[in-house]
């Protein structure tokens, strides 16, 4: 039995994969995983996970494509980069976890990745009645898009893609704030909770460098549990 800290639980995210969750803290949604099959693998990728929290998005894009080259984990929070890490070890998934804020990746990380996935705060309003550490990760409060738009551009190689989800109502701002770093959108899906509604998020994949031209996919359709 493996042993847990205060608070946390182990859940299942991929066949026999188990990730650590604390109940006190953000735990992963559905955007993670619908994130981490929207994005296309290359082999021999290597593969950066921005704003990666606990690890699932980077985890479960690892378990979908084992033949990419590496995976790094870029996590601000200590407490998150912890459960991460400890995950990977659990798992013996081979990667790296880097405890930082994205406006402070180091250096030594331009133009590394050839793939950057992120579900980043999206969320524009203030605290309400969530702790810092729940806040953080759902509000920009310590990063805003353009930030995320610039920390990708440095750290992607030319013609490395970027694959991130936000609100569909961010749409606009999204895109042009991707073009403004030469971050070029050349997938869009966007993802509805049911036939005919409105859809709620936007998934887009970027390229650095890339010549204008965007595939429109076919709404995906995200059912909840009622």
């Amino acid at each position: 039995m493996y042993n847990l800290n205060k608070d946390e639980v182990l859940e299942e995210f991929f066949e026999d994969k188990k990730i650590i969750q604390n109940t006190a803290l953000y735990r992963f949604t559905s955007d993670s995983i619908l994130l981490s099959k929207f994005a296309r693998a290359k082999v021999g990728d290597n593969v950066a996970d921005f704003c990666s929290g606990s690890g699932v998005v980077g985890f479960h894009f690892l378990c979908l494509n084992p033949k990419i080259a590496s995976l790094t984990l870029f996590e601000m929070q200590t407490s998150l980069a912890d459960i991460s890490e400890r995950s990977a070890k659990l798992n013996g998934f081979d990667c790296e976890v880097v405890n930082c804020r994205l406006q402070d990746i180091p250096k030594s990380y331009d133009d590394k990745f050839s793939l950057i996935l992120c579900n980043p705060p999206y969320e524009r309003s203030g605290f309400e009645n969530a702790s810092f550490e729940k806040a953080v990760c759902r509000k920009e409060i310590t990063l805003t898009l353009p930030e995320i738009a610039e920390a990708a551009f440095r750290k992607l190689k030319f013609g490395g893609r970027l694959a991130i989800i936000n609100r569909a109502d961010r749409t606009a701002e999204l895109v042009y704030t991707l073009k403004a770093k030469n971050l070029e959108v050349k997938r869009l899906q966007f993802v509805a909770g049911k036939e005919g509604a409105a859809p709620y998020l936007v998934m887009a994949e970027a390229v650095k460098g890339g010549k204008p031209a965007t595939e429109i996919m076919n709404t995906l359709i995200n059912k909840k549990e009622d």
